[in-house]
């Protein structure tokens, strides 16, 4: 098989991915909810849930742009 060139990479697992991008996610729809508490003193529920899930789909998108590679 050869030698390892100076940019080999060795693949990753796809546990370590799943984990990498939920990790990713959950942490953008906890800052949204934060946010969302920070702005609205008593906010409604469904409020909650829509700031959540835009922080989780910006928190995914700011991943995406600064890996360079979907995932």
């Amino acid at each position: 098989m050869g030698f390892l060139t100076e940019n080999h990479r060795c693949p990753r697992g796809t546990f370590s991915r799943i984990t990498d991008a939920l990790s990713t996610v959950i942490v953008g729809a906890g800052i949204g909810a934060v946010f969302c508490f920070v702005l609205v003193e008593r906010p409604v529920p469904a409020l909650v849930v829509a700031a959540a899930a835009l922080g989780a789909v910006l928190a995914s998108a700011v991943r995406q742009a600064v890996s360079g590679r979907p995932s």
